[in-house]
């Protein structure tokens, strides 16, 4: 790829060097293609698109933007659009045809063979969080009475159309799932050893089925290393396999959507600069309301105790400083919470060892914040910078820091967890949401302190 840029492929498409500019694609990698051909106006985009060699023109298929996709299955004749589909992997044709207009998927559909529109069918049948919907049916799989020149045999067959060679199935007369084998382990076995005998025991599968949530699926081969995990049905059937290029695909799709919900946002998988203003707006606008509404409870603690502020000075001035210290105490806690429990290192019944940890880290960081900040303000008052009144004063604010940090992290542990247990998303209990009912809870604490020490 060095020396090599876009800019010098659209200078040859430019002056219709049609000749050059395929000899330079055919040396990049499908990927860089398939970026190139997304950046291509789409006049320009089904020349390229033919240029390029069948099966190469189908991996870049594959890896190009939905609507890019769809313009050239437009553009494509039936024969052409035959072959495209013939030659996806099958969980890529199933990805490609979630995201285009139920037209496309028709004709996409009506070009494929009867056995490719059956798969297809079936898998577009999954859940949409499934592991069924994002698998493949093109693994490696050996009956357990095939030696291993056999299954050698077997694979240079077929192993060219399979998606990954690199871990193997080992299958009996029903086709029940009872053994796996590296191919490491495959080569290096004597030519008239049986599979059954070399296979990793059926004990040590580690395998999910059809319906359990692809984030599970991405959990289980972070946690034990595997390039592929395997898929069965309800009777332990093998019906595909997770490859590691789709795992890492779910995994930044659902970190991209836990962060979008610490947000309070709407998860959308569509592009930023893909995505209209208004759908932008409507994704969030109602979790703002739902905020502004509650911090009407914060307006209302504060008018209740204009009297308070009003005859004891500094009272007012401190109020953004302590919110700002409880929303942010809280929101480091929740993080750190809801992390742990999307990696599985924090579970529902650890709720109480978290809550006693949060509760001496809180003493820890309220007490240091609360010495640094009577310093801060007995300094700006001699000063004459910002008049506190008296020591009490300054007392009051510094406790209800103290007070504000200890029950902000309770809460930012507390709710997580909370909504881990009734089935919620942990990830609704972060940002926004902890910072306005700590900024409540902390005035409520700040206004009741100066009521009980300064009247």
């Amino acid at each position: 790829m060095e020396g090599i840029s876009f800019e010098s492929l659209f200078e040859l498409l430019e002056n219709n060097q049609i000749r050059e500019l395929r000899r330079q694609l055919m040396e990049w990698n499908v990927v860089d293609v398939a970026e190139f051909m997304d950046e291509v106006d789409d006049d320009k985009l089904l020349l390229i698109f033919r240029i390029l060699p069948k099966s190469l023109a189908a991996e870049v298929f594959a890896y190009l933007d939905p609507d890019k996709q769809a313009k050239i299955v437009d553009s494509i004749n039936d024969a052409e659009l035959s072959y495209l589909v013939e030659e996806l992997y099958v969980d890529d044709a199933v990805d490609f045809l979630e995201e285009v207009p139920a037209g496309v998927v028709r004709r996409v559909l009506a070009n494929a063979k009867p056995d490719t529109r059956d798969v297809i069918n079936r898998f577009l049948k999954y859940p949409e969080d499934s592991a069924g919907s994002v698998m493949t049916n093109e693994m490696v799989e050996f009956h357990s009475r095939f030696t291993v020149a056999q299954a050698i045999a077997q694979l240079r067959r077929t192993g060219v159309d399979k998606e990954t060679i690199y871990t193997c199935y080992v299958i009996d007369d029903s086709r029940h799932l009872i053994g796996v084998l590296p191919l490491r382990h495959l080569l290096l076995a004597a030519d008239d050893a049986v599979i059954e005998d070399i296979m990793t025991e059926q004990e040590q599968i580690i395998s999910v089925n059809t319906h359990d949530d692809r984030e599970e699926v991405a959990d289980i081969a972070r946690k034990y290393d595997l390039l592929s995990v395997p898929v069965v049905d309800n009777e332990q059937r093998l019906v595909g396999i997770i490859t590691i290029d789709d795992i890492v695909d779910i995994i930044e799709e659902e970190n991209t959507e836990d962060f979008e919900k610490m947000a309070l946002m709407v998860p959308s998988d569509s592009e930023y600069l893909k995505t209209g203003v208004f759908t932008h707006a409507r994704s969030r606008i109602v979790w703002l309301m739902i905020l502004m509404v509650s911090a009407t409870f914060t307006g209302q603690i504060i008018t209740g105790f204009e009297d308070q502020l009003t005859h004891f000075v500094g009272l007012t001035a401190c109020i953004p400083m302590l919110m700002d210290t409880g929303g942010n105490a809280g929101n480091q806690t929740s993080t750190l919470i809801i992390r742990g429990l999307a990696l599985g290192q924090i579970t529902i019944t650890d709720y109480f060892k978290v809550l006693f940890k949060e509760i001496r880290v809180a003493l820890l960081c309220g007490l240091a914040l609360a010495a640094l900040n009577f310093g801060r303000m007995w300094a700006l008052n001699a000063m004459g910078i910002q008049p506190v009144g008296s020591i009490t004063t300054v007392l009051v604010v510094c406790t209800a820091m103290l007070c504000a940090v200890v029950v902000a992290k309770c809460i930012g542990c507390t709710l997580p967890i909370v909504a881990k247990a009734i089935h919620l998303d942990p990830a609704l209990m972060a940002g926004p949401m902890i910072t306005t009912i700590v900024d409540g809870l902390s005035l409520l604490i700040y206004f009741a302190l100066a009521r009980v020490l300064l009247m």
